[in-house]
């Protein structure tokens, strides 16, 4: 190489060293390096740092071996402006022939041989270009974890936050342990103790997988709901208690309804054929309710407030239970009223007709209205006789039309 050869290979080597100095200073200053460095790993993480450091280890001693040749060649190049041929003939081979000395165990694999390496030394461009690979590799390691590491993190210790909201939620309000907000802590323990030492283990397909961390904070979050439905439920306890026991008032209500009404359709409806009324529904309602009052002395809020809920769909399923038996009875009084209304009615377009004084029409009336109005009645006979005084009174309207 010509001395301005050579002084231009080495601007170009030393602005090149600079650039590869910087990037490692960068490398061991990224902040998954620091998490890396750090953390207690295990698992897959631990194995590929383990690997990656290993790497890293000899990139340092390489470009540390890399720097010596560069300091050399220029102290050489430094003692005469006009360096002589030998020098430059020594020069030339250290920037440009192998004057790298590998670090033992990197030996390139085209530099061995069965018997083992003949060659331990390598050109600046080839050091280069091994330290490239061995940056590149240790780089994805720590990119991979610090990506795990910012997707999970933060998730975690919100949902670790909100496990010890809730759970000083679920103290407060009965003093003991939540068995399922207990198996939440459990598994939110072990996944943190992943996510903190193995985040790589939880990477599927290159992205971080969430698929647990979502889960465990879904549960949580529905328990933080239900908790604080508790919570709410203690505060309006006094006026939950007014509106279930409302709802108790008209279930005992109902049920003494259905009792009359039953009572009445068996004494003035023939054969109703009707089931026994439910019996004691309000007072079960009740009993229930007196055993709530017992769990909220005890401050036990949790275990009442499912109690309470249970309580609620209870005198909602009676009352229209009870409700169901007043329609039974009713329904076949309510079904001779309505035999009454339209016997009465049918006799007032006879007489629009003048047809008050015919004899059949007479008869099927005075029938229809001793069926009707004699206890107990007999439903189905009075809608026959019924149905017979509508088409006499049709077939007469007829007839008269047609005399007309």
């Amino acid at each position: 190489m010509s001395r301005e050869g050579v002084d231009h290979a080495l601007k170009k080597l030393r602005d090149e060293r600079d650039r590869i100095a910087a990037s490692l200073l960068e490398l061991d200053r990224h902040q998954g390096s620091r998490l890396l460095e750090g953390a207690r790993l295990t698992g897959e993480t631990w194995r590929r740092w383990d690997g990656a450091q290993a790497r890293l280890a000899t990139l340092w001693r390489l470009f540390d071996a890399y720097q010596r040749v560069l300091d050399a060649a220029g102290e050489l190049r430094d003692r005469s402006s006009r360096p002589d041929a030998a020098t430059l003939t020594e020069l030339s081979g250290m920037l440009s022939g192998f004057s790298v000395e590998l670090p033992d165990g990197e030996i390139p694999l085209e530099h061995r041989t069965l018997l083992g390496p003949q060659e331990r030394r390598i050109t600046l461009d080839e050091a280069v270009a091994m330290m490239s690979d061995a940056y590149e590799f240790v780089a994805g390691e720590i990119a991979a974890a610090d990506a795990a590491w910012t997707a999970l993190l933060q998730p975690l210790e919100r949902a670790e936050e909100g496990w010890r909201e809730t759970a000083r939620l679920a103290h407060s309000l009965d003093g003991t342990r939540h068995p399922e907000l207990d198996r939440v802590g459990r598994e939110l323990t072990a996944l943190g103790r992943i996510v903190r030492t193995d985040p790589l283990s939880l990477v599927k397909d290159g992205r971080p997988d969430t698929v647990r961390l979502d889960r465990v904070c879904a549960i949580l979050t529905s328990l933080g709901d239900e908790l604080a439905g508790v919570a709410r439920m203690r505060e309006d306890y006094e006026e939950l208690v007014v509106r279930v026991t409302a709802s108790i008032e008209e279930v005992e209500e109902t049920e003494r309804r259905a009792h009359d009404a039953h009572a009445t359709a068996l004494a003035k409806i023939q054969s109703p054929n009707l089931p026994e009324p439910s019996r004691g529904l309000g007072t079960a309602l009740r009993d229930r309710l007196a055993a709530l009052e017992r769990l909220r002395e005890a401050g036990r809020w949790v275990e009442m407030a499912g109690r309470f809920a249970e309580l609620e769909r209870a005198a909602d399923d009676a009352l229209e239970r009870a409700s169901g038996d007043l329609r039974l009875s009713a329904g076949l009084l309510d079904r001779r009223g309505e035999l009454r209304g339209r016997l009465e009615a049918y006799r007032a377009k006879a007489g629009r007709l003048g047809l008050v004084e015919d004899e059949q029409l007479t008869a099927l009336y005075g029938e229809a209205r001793e069926v009707l109005w004699t206890a107990p009645c007999d439903l189905r006979r009075a809608t026959t006789v019924l149905a017979e005084y509508q088409r006499a009174i049709r077939a007469c309207e007829s007839e008269t039309g047609n005399r007309r």
